[in-house]
């Protein structure tokens, strides 16, 4: 893929916003919140899937909706994935989050349940899918979403897992895996998982980051699709090879504030 690299002028325009966006502060007001509720790493990263799953929407509503799963969970996500009796499954009967019903919920957990018992979680699955394919994260990502999805499941609750394979950009993922991946100094990604590298990463593409790349002149595909994510991280791995997404921090703070 043959891309003109950015301007120095938009590297140094980007860079600033990093520093702007990529601190504690951002976290408030952000998903990932929720999993900075916890300190165990299997907390971090189911909490994370559930606020990444829901971030669609207005983020105070993403907020909410991920706060009241984590109760449901007493406050445990990791022990209640492994160890809910139906009974105490039968809590999640009162949960909602847009199309995101109790019937998803259930299957999430048990699915969950699967793999932490078989794969030794999240991270062994995404990671297993690396090995795979091209070994590239859009194979972790189909190898994770195969793996997730066995036996008998709700069809309802394909379309909360996305999927590269079929065009989507996948942006919920990518941010999640940004989340489990990328590691500074600055405390908003969590840099648990340390055999996936932040350069092979994906930037999550969303309608404002979409909007402000293009203005920017950064991304020329019109459509928010795989294709449109594979060009613009291309682009972002020409102003930092080794730590593309974090201008991710940039694209979003600029877009969701409009000022541009």
């Amino acid at each position: 893929m043959r891309t003109k690299p950015p301007s120095d002028e938009i590297r140094d325009f980007l860079n600033e916003k990093v520093r702007l966006y990529n601190r504690p502060s951002f976290i408030e007001n952000d998903p990932v919140c929720i999993p900075h509720l916890f300190t165990k790493k299997q907390d971090i990263e189911i909490a994370g899937l559930f606020a990444a799953t829901f971030a669609w929407g207005r983020r105070e509503q993403i907020i909410k909706s991920a706060t009241t799963l984590m109760q449901l969970m007493d406050m445990a996500p990791h022990d209640y994935v492994l160890n809910a009796k139906e009974h105490e499954l039968s809590r999640l009967n009162t949960f909602v989050h847009r199309t995101f019903n109790t019937e998803d919920a259930r299957y999430f957990v048990r699915s969950l349940r699967r793999m932490y018992k078989l794969n030794g979680g999240l991270e062994g699955t995404f990671t297993r899918g690396m090995q795979q394919g091209n070994h590239t994260v859009a194979d972790a990502i189909e190898h994770f979403r195969s793996f997730f999805f066995y036996g008998r499941y709700p069809r309802r609750t394909l379309k909360h897992v996305s999927n590269p394979a079929a065009g989507s950009s996948c942006k919920r993922l990518n941010m999640f895996l940004r989340w489990m991946v990328r590691k500074d100094n600055n405390g908003v990604d969590f840099g648990l998982w340390r055999k996936i590298d932040p350069s092979q990463l994906y930037c999550p593409l969303d309608v404002h980051s979409g909007r402000v790349a293009r203005t920017l002149g950064i991304l020329h595909r019109s459509t928010d699709d795989w294709k449109a994510v594979e060009e613009l991280t291309h682009t972002l791995l020409l102003l930092d090879p080794n730590d593309p997404i974090k201008y991710d921090f940039a694209l979003f703070g600029l877009g969701v504030n409009d000022e541009l």
